[in-house]
């Protein structure tokens, strides 16, 4: 397990220097920035167009979705308003998140194709799996392997429609078993040509790990990623991006090396002032300081 916490908690450390260096990894002319709409969960299903339309104003051109119901669409919006309404805001939805949860505990790949056919109708390029309910993790290498089995079968249906599938991580995908973790069983057991990895820096860095040993040993695995920085003070909180704990600089010099193609900045708690002015802080610092 890699164990290098504080090189990414300690900005000052050697390797920051790498930020400004002219090799930069991340193509400097591709300015599109998403935001993880689980960010404004708070007023998103609450006022979706105008929710919306504050995002494209934010800065933000891509965004990734959450909460769809093949009853509800996106919190009562069908997802051809949906994307009209993306459309309208300067906005593309280029990564989904679905609950994988009744297809891994039932095997039935209906409510798959219906996420494949949302994604298709947004012409997003991802289908991902974004959490595992606790009574479907597992508690085993072998359950691992078996979830890896799963995600690859489910991989093949979107490859079929053109789609690629990606994993979404927290922490726990992070515990050992013996001299290996969850989440290298799962890279190591799917097929890395039509199954990717959205890698969440925040959850990464609060598991103990360093995102670019797993870019050295995963190259081009990590396709899309989640910003999200830690509190310098309570590490179970968040913060806008620049003012937490993580050195984002570094990790953005990797991002050839990572294989990184979108990012979605994501703020789950501790907003300051509220949602809206946070990410788009956020989206500012991102601009200004990262591409």
């Amino acid at each position: 397990m890699i164990q290098r916490r504080e090189f990414l908690i300690n900005a000052s450390l050697a390797l920051g220097a790498l930020a400004i260096a002219p090799s930069f990894a991340y193509n400097a002319k591709k300015k599109d920035i998403g935001l993880q709409l689980y960010s404004l969960r708070a007023s998103l299903p609450k006022d979706v167009e105008g929710v919306l339309s504050l995002v494209g104003k934010a800065g933000f051109s891509e965004v990734e979705t959450y909460g769809f119901s093949i009853k509800n669409g996106f919190f009562g919006t069908n997802v051809k308003d949906f994307k009209a309404m993306l459309i309208d805001n300067g906005l593309k939805a280029t990564s989904n998140h679905f609950d994988f949860n009744s297809y891994l505990e039932t095997g039935s790949t209906e409510i798959i194709k219906a996420y494949i056919e949302t994604a298709n109708t947004l012409e997003s390029n991802y289908v991902t799996v974004p959490w595992i309910s606790e009574k479907l993790r597992g508690t085993t290498a072998d359950d691992y392997k078996k979830l890896a089995d799963k995600v690859t079968q489910a991989a093949e249906l979107c490859k079929t429609a053109g789609l690629k599938l990606a994993y979404h991580n927290h922490d726990f995908e992070f515990e050992e078993f013996g001299d290996t973790t969850g989440y290298e069983i799962l890279l190591n057991n799917t097929d890395k040509n039509i199954v990717d990895f959205e890698l969440d820096l925040y959850w990464v860095v609060r598991s103990g790990n360093d995102p670019m040993q797993l870019f050295k040993k995963y190259p081009v695995r990590f396709t899309m990623w989640h910003v999200k920085d830690m509190d310098k003070i309570n590490q179970d909180l968040n913060t806008e991006i620049g003012k937490g704990a993580i050195d984002f600089k570094s990790i953005f010099a990797e991002a050839k090396l990572s294989g990184m193609k979108h990012f979605y900045i994501e703020h789950e708690t501790n907003y300051y002032p509220n949602p809206i002015e946070s990410v788009t802080e956020s989206c500012s610092y991102v601009r200004k300081n990262l591409l």
